[in-house]
């Protein structure tokens, strides 16, 4: 079937999700080649910004299971459906190792670029986005250009969210995981594990798109729940 992408953000659209840009892959860009042996014409991917999901995500059957990993699994639900109606290959950033490259394939989409914490920042959204999925077509797909960004971070040189951080979990050596679990796990951490990451709130770009309160307190409950040992 014919697609472009304003149908198909209306597609994605009503599930809560973004298209969260476009390219035309090389064989560089290590996309998994189609069913025919060919890399893909184009690359989509699919996303969130701030709690446009939730919502969504909240009512669905996944959320309220109990089983692991309900996001990835209602993401996955709703991906291989809507890759199915428009003949594309669904593909993840979760089921690994090995992890396709979501993160490198973002830079190629859009203007985001790592920041401090290592989240990739966005110039409009901040910190407060997310690669969920991508679509992978046979046909290369008309795309407007590339808006090219300067990183928010360039002219950021206070750099709050590095000393926002209870712990100092985050500094020029990279991030102490075991410091951020074992303050969220201690009993000084609450703040953290209802509000979201203190250093994430901390970056004033894009501030208006931070999560609602249940979203943040889901996604440190599985932030913590994938890092303890044991």
């Amino acid at each position: 079937m014919s697609v472009d992408l304003t149908s198909l953000a209306g597609r994605v659209a009503v599930h809560g999700l973004d298209l969260r840009g476009a390219f035309h892959p090389e064989s560089a860009d290590d996309v998994p080649v189609l069913p025919t042996g060919r890399i893909p014409g184009t690359l989509v991917l699919v996303g969130n910004v701030g709690s446009g999901l939730w919502a969504v995500f909240a009512q669905s059957g996944e959320a309220n299971d109990g089983a692991p990993h309900p996001l990835n699994r209602w993401t996955q639900r709703v991906l291989d459906r809507i890759a199915a109606e428009v003949d594309a290959a669904p593909l993840f950033p979760f089921g690994g190792p090995p992890y396709l490259p979501f993160q490198r394939w973002a830079m190629r989409a859009e203007p985001v670029a790592p920041s401090p914490l290592g989240i990739l920042i966005h110039p409009e959204y901040g910190l407060w986005h997310a690669y969920r999925g991508a679509l992978a077509f046979a046909e290369r797909l008309a795309l407007p250009p590339r808006a090219e960004r300067p990183r928010p971070c360039d002219g950021c040189p206070d750099r709050p969210c590095l000393s926002a951080c209870p712990v100092t979990a985050f500094t020029d050596r990279g991030y102490d995981v075991p410091a951020c679990i074992g303050h969220i796990d201690g009993p000084v951490g609450g703040v953290c594990m209802t509000g979201g990451c203190l250093a994430r709130r901390a970056c004033p770009v894009g501030a208006g798109f931070a999560h609602n309160a249940a979203q943040a307190a889901f996604h440190m409950q599985a932030f913590r729940k994938s890092n303890r040992s044991g």
